[in-house]
């Protein structure tokens, strides 16, 4: 079974999309995800080409801010890294896998590894003892915990550290991959780690900080944008089985829709997961009307999953 194929048992009966419409909405087509791709792509390369221009003539200091674009951009690519995940980005398999190897090779999050981790927090939202997404970001007991959780750098260690255990030592002992995964995953884990020691050696031997200044800085900063908007989905959030009520959607502008590839229909995609990211909207106009949790923007969404964790780490909730 296929994370798309998941449903949350305790609804069945009580669906509000029939069956057919569901089978509608599930179609899967390639061209919706070539346009996003295409677009978040591009967009990379023309804020790495405006970041290089503006470094080499105006100095660090004024390219920063392109910096910080490029940061949301490249963060963000783990959004077709999900959608890939799912099976559900493009029609034909093969894309899937090929651009979700990218965008976890961006990003430092290898494709078969986030696919069973995120097949276990499907299974398992919101579960504490058993959803992957809770167990590796333990609440912060603290107000400087919980400004750091926020950062994302907690979090992007955590997983860099985790690769670079599967490459060198060949073990896998993180709960949610299963045993015949465990080859999978370190032969994954050690051709990333090739790859980026072969960018290394190639960027010092041209003495170029290109890589340096489009991407990894970048990405460090990016965290920023993207550690809030993920706490967002979930915290604070219910703990039943119901995808209605255990996640959170997000109403949010286009432009954060477009590069966060229409995640912020958050409950819609627990809801439905065989339903790809272009036909959320549609899916949301369906089911709205049952959401528990939605908020007008990220202000909102993140603003309560902030308090809500300031609030767990002074014991004032129950966690």
């Amino acid at each position: 079974m296929s994370i798309a194929e998941a449903r949350t048992p305790d609804r069945a009966a009580s669906r509000p999309v029939t069956h057919s419409r569901l089978r509608q909405l599930s179609a899967l087509r390639n061209g919706p995800a070539v346009l996003r791709m295409a677009t978040h792509l591009g967009a990379i390369a023309v804020m790495a080409a405006l970041i290089l221009v503006v470094a080499d003539k105006l100095g660090f200091a004024w390219a920063f801010p392109l910096i910080l674009c490029q940061g949301f951009l490249v963060a963000f690519l783990f959004m077709p890294l999900h959608e890939a995940v799912h099976k559900t980005a493009f029609r034909t398999r093969w894309l899937n896998i090929a651009f979700g190897h990218l965008c976890g090779a961006a990003i430092g999050f290898p494709y078969e590894y986030y696919s069973v981790f995120h097949w276990e927090h499907h299974r398992h939202t919101q579960d504490p003892a058993k959803d992957p997404e809770l167990l590796v970001m333990p609440l912060p007991g603290s107000s400087a915990q919980l400004v750091l959780a926020f950062s994302g750098a907690l979090q992007v260690y955590g997983r860099l550290r985790l690769m670079l255990t599967h490459a060198l030592t060949g073990k896998v002992t993180a709960p949610w991959v299963p045993a015949d995964k465990h080859a999978l995953i370190v032969r994954e884990a050690r051709c990333y780690l090739l790859a980026y020691v072969l960018l290394l050696i190639g960027s010092l031997a041209l003495r170029t900080p290109v890589l340096l200044l489009v991407w990894i800085v970048p990405l460090f900063f990016g965290q920023f944008f993207l550690r809030p908007y993920l706490y967002a989905e979930h915290t604070g959030c219910g703990r039943s089985r119901d995808a209605f009520e255990n996640t959170r959607t997000t109403y949010a502008r286009g432009l954060v829709k477009w590069f966060a590839w229409n995640m912020p229909y958050h409950v819609e995609h627990h809801a439905y997961p065989s339903v790809p990211f272009h036909a959320l909207h549609e899916l949301n106009g369906l089911v709205a009307g049952r959401i528990v949790h939605g908020e007008p923007g990220y202000r909102h969404s993140i603003g309560k999953a902030w308090r809500w964790l300031r609030a767990a780490s002074r014991g004032e909730v129950s966690a």
